[in-house]
């Protein structure tokens, strides 16, 4: 047996509440969200190359005046996957397809193992916090570690996290694994929390030596 936000889960048991609880408490927008704008920077080593940018009210995002396309590519998809994990679904629209079982607790929290439609995949969670992530995705795997957490006072944003992609067959790591840490800010008082800086750090892997990256998206203001 464990213990996880305040109730008593056997393993083997159902857990679909808990692991509900934790989804529900993750940070999205509103549905009224308006979009954001403001400017983007990169930083890498010595170069830096900017430009700016525009979040619309469906979630889509805009980036001009970056000299570099492959930055400009990057800054796009760190606003892309911003922006999916922000769209507020509930949770029958996620999960209904799910069952939910309750497997070993560890320091990381209760391991909730997924049959039905996403069979394969595992989460941990504790406090009503997703502290692990392990999916099937197009053809690999992901799994995300999460270490420490932003409080909005309306749910939680990940702050420090690692993520690694892998072979689903063998195992085998696909790539260097990638360390991130998070910024949030509200765009304005009240207003929706948004990426401010997020600093990617690669390990090396194979041929790839390690690296580091930071994006940065100041001068904030709604749409």
């Amino acid at each position: 047996m464990t213990t996880t936000s305040a109730t008593v889960i056997a393993t083997g048991s159902d857990c679909r509440d808990a692991f509900r609880a934790a989804y529900q408490n993750r940070y999205t927008w509103d549905p009224g969200f308006s979009g954001y704008s403001g400017r983007c920077i990169w930083l890498q080593g010595e170069r830096s190359v900017e430009g700016t940018f525009h979040v619309g009210s469906d979630l889509k995002a805009k980036v001009e005046g970056v000299s570099d396309p492959e930055v400009e590519k990057a800054f796009a998809s760190q606003l892309w996957e911003v922006c999916i994990h922000r769209v507020r679904r509930t949770f029958e629209q996620t999960h209904s397809e799910n069952t939910f079982t309750a497997g070993d607790c560890t320091d990381e929290g209760l391991e909730v193992i997924i049959g039905g439609k996403g069979e394969g995949d595992k989460y941990r969670i504790k406090n009503d916090v997703v502290t692990m992530v392990h999916r099937h995705i197009h053809g690999t795997v992901v799994t995300i570690h999460t270490e420490s957490t932003t409080d909005t006072g309306n749910g939680y944003l990940s702050r420090c996290y690692t993520s690694q992609y892998s072979d689903p067959a063998s195992g085998e790591a696909r790539g260097g694994m990638n360390r991130f840490t998070d910024t949030f800010v509200p765009v304005s008082e009240g207003g929706a929390w948004v990426l401010s800086e997020r600093t990617i750090r690669t390990d090396a892997c194979a041929d790839s030596p390690a690296s580091e990256q930071t994006f940065r998206f100041v001068d904030l203001t709604s749409a």
